[in-house]
Parts: structure tokens; sequence; C-alpha cells
């Protein structure tokens, strides 16, 4: 079939013409027939460098031999069990040991799993409902973390209101939210709660605001200080900012956090991981009138083609240099791109930093929260998106650009002169 056949095809069966909340605008959707490396192709046969990754999870790209291999020797051998299997023992293993919070582990599906078992985990260990977040931050796509995320009237602190249709208005009562990197705010609304708030959720890069010296200093502080269970949400950074995630490189330890995409290998596999006194709460042996005892299961959990997946994905990460060269990527792709702001009079910023970046088209001198980014010109960013997937260059319109460790020089490069042209030749005269 034609490519714009299975497209109509997609808008006849799928809801919406896609399978969630992402779909390309339909000037430079496409379907994919296969991809190699850094490289997606259509079924028209263009060629595409895949600066999106699956949303992070392709950090090796696709189909890295060693990830195929150990996949294909595992289906050999079964491919779910619900009960324990090696694959999975030897990743809760590698991610324990990685994690500088990590003592004991649960292995799940998605990151939404990850963030609501987190969550519930919190609550049951603490006696207590309430929850603090920081506004803008991406918890997955349950119920309870659906508030306060994708606000369209940003700044009506700590009150939450539901992100979209389906989800209780009751529950947002329990959900507070302060700006990001505001030490302040967060401080008098812990005080205020600290007897109800079972945890502080946050995700150390959020978005792609990096956080402020002093900020989970002063989180670990307060958490500490009145039995608040502090959770980070690494589903992101976890293995992607340093080996020990976003923990290490930023030198503070949760007490639970959330793991993701680069232990998958490009499957279905998440994790939560923490101090055992918390994660304990999930332990089934625990009697069922026990107040404590969290349901947290699942039938693909430790799925083992996952887990060698994983693995595979962590044994070449864990190889010198690995975080060097993704930093020098993502460094020159910042450097560079400031300039051509300059150059071209463009008021831009890219925020994040090594391997997760976002261009960002604002007069603001700095992103320090989630009404930084509100402010930024989104029509910009979607113009700067689609052109520069018309170029061969596959990047999400609003959203992060993502790097592995099989995106070459060369493909740098390509980036950036296709950047250079659309800032240039489109944006420069909006």
């Amino acid at each position: 079939m034609t490519q714009q056949e299975l497209l109509d095809k997609a808008e006849q069966y799928f809801v919406g013409g896609g399978n969630g909340e992402f779909r390309l605008p339909p000037e430079v959707n496409f379907v994919v027939s296969r991809a190699a490396g850094s490289k997606l192709y259509d079924v028209s046969g263009k060629e595409y460098i895949d600066f999106l990754l699956g949303s992070g999870p392709m950090i090796l790209g696709h189909c890295h031999p060693a990830i195929v291999d150990a996949v294909q020797q595992q289906i050999t051998k079964g491919t779910t069990f619900m009960v324990l299997n090696e694959p999975a023992i030897h990743l809760a293993e590698r991610v324990v040991e990685a994690a500088p919070c990590g003592e004991k582990i649960r292995l799940v599906i998605t990151g939404s799993e990850a963030a609501l078992f987190a969550i519930r985990a919190a609550r049951a260990f603490t006696g207590r409902d309430k929850f603090l977040r920081f506004e803008g931050g991406w918890h997955g796509v349950s119920d309870t973390t659906l508030h306060g995320s994708r606000t369209l009237t940003p700044g009506d602190y700590p009150e939450t209101s539901p992100d979209g249709g389906g989800i209780p208005r009751a529950w947002s009562a329990d959900v507070l939210a302060v700006p990001f990197n505001d030490v302040e705010r967060a401080r008098t609304v812990i005080e205020q709660h600290h007897e109800e708030l079972a945890a502080i959720v946050v995700e150390p890069l959020q978005r792609c605001i990096l956080p402020r010296p002093g900020f989970f200093e002063a989180l670990r502080k307060l958490a500490t200080r009145y039995g608040i269970i502090l959770i980070f949400d690494e589903i992101v950074t976890g293995f992607r900012l340093a080996w020990g995630g976003a923990q290490e490189r930023y030198g503070v330890t949760p007490d639970i956090a959330t793991f993701g995409k680069t232990i998958s290998g490009g499957y279905p596999m998440a994790a939560l991981c923490g101090r055992a006194d918390v994660m304990d709460v999930m332990d089934g042996w625990r009697p069922a009138d026990d107040p404590k005892r969290v349901i947290a299961s699942g039938t693909f959990n430790a799925n083992p083609i996952g887990a060698v997946a994983g693995m595979a994905t962590l044994d070449v990460l864990e190889q010198p240099g690995t975080y060097e060269r993704l930093f020098e990527m993502g460094d020159r792709i910042t450097r560079e791109i400031v300039s051509m702001g300059k150059e071209f009079s463009i008021p831009l910023l890219v925020g994040g930093e090594g391997p997760v970046l976002q261009i960002l088209f604002t007069t603001d001198t700095e992103i320090i929260d989630y009404m930084s980014m509100f402010r930024a010109d989104k029509q910009k960013a979607y113009v700067y998106g689609v052109e520069m997937i018309k170029r061969g260059c596959f990047v999400t319109p609003y959203e992060k650009i993502y790097l592995s460790l099989v995106h070459t020089d060369e493909d740098i490069d390509r980036l950036l002169e296709a950047s250079r042209e659309v800032l240039r030749d489109v944006i420069a005269k909006m």
C-alpha cells in the first residue's frame, strides 16, 4: 500500500488517526516502514535522522546488534511467565546497584505505572493522602498524576485541576502544585500541609528545565524533616544524564526513583526503586487486612524480553566515554543554535542538557519553571518542527530533541545545517 493509503486507513480505524496524544501534522505525517541506527525510513522510502528516538528509549538507536541478539535468544526460551525469571533478576540487580537510592525494586511495564505505584507506596507508608508536585512536570497518564501537568491557567498555587476529561475533579484536592525551582513557595506549602503530605514528586530535569543550585537540597531537607517521601521521576533522566541518573549528576538522593526508557532497550519496561522500608509496602506476603499493603502488580511485570533488552542497553551505556559523548553532542547543538539565534536576531534558548534538549523561542533570558515555557512562542516551535521534518530531521514540534550513542557527527551536522536554513529562511521572517 502507498503511504497515503496507509494514512487514510489509520484515519479510518484509529481514534484521531493515531494511537495516542502524539500525532504529526498532516503536511509531514508519515508511516514508518523500518529503522536502523539513527535513521527512520517511511513507506515511500524517505530517510529521516531520528531525533525523537521513540520519545527516548532508543538511546542506542534502532536495531542495535546487542539488543537484537539478546531478544532473539530470549524469544526461543519464552516471552512471559508471571513468575521470577533470570533476566528480570539480573536487571533488578543492575538498576538497584546503579541508583544511589537503590535498595529494593519493582519492575513494571510503563512509566505511568511506575509513578502511580511510587505515589501509592508513599501514601501507604506515611498514612497520608496528598502529594506535592511541580507545575508542568510530567508523571504519566494515570488519574492520580494528571493534575497540574498541562494547565492552561498557570499560577493558581497550590491548587490543581484535572488535565483532561474523565479525571475526577475531587482527586485534585490531594494534589498540590508549586513552580519548579521555587524553594520558598515549596517550603511554604510543605510547612502548611506537612501532616497531610505523603510525597514530593519531581522530575529532576523538568521537561527541559534545569534545577537551580540548592533546589533539590532544600526539598531533601524538608522531606526528611517532615517524614515525607521524596520521589524522583527519572523515566527520562535515569541512565541518560549519568550512570546513576540525575540523582548522581545533581548529588541529591531521593527515597524512591522511577526508571524507564533507557532500561528498556526499546521494549516495554519500567521500574520503581528505592528505600527498602518504603518499597516493602508492596510485599505481597503482607496480610490482606494490613492497611499499608499496596497492590502493585501486572501481568507482564518483569517481562524477560524487556529485561534482556534493558540489560544489553546497560552493558553499552556502562562503557567508558558514553556520557562524555552524549554531552559533547548536546553541548555542540546548544552552542551553535544559540549562536544562530543571535546571528538571525531570533530570541531563543536551548533548554535541557546533554542528550535531552529543547529549542524555545522566547524573549526570557532563562527557563526556570513552567510559566517560562508557557510564555514561549508555540507557533514558531511548531513551524520549526514541521520544517525540520521536511528536511529529513525527525524532531517533534514543541517537544524535546533526544540524542543517542549512534548519532554521528554527520547526523549532528545535518541537524545544524537544517536548523540554520529553517531559522534563517523561515523563522526569521515570521
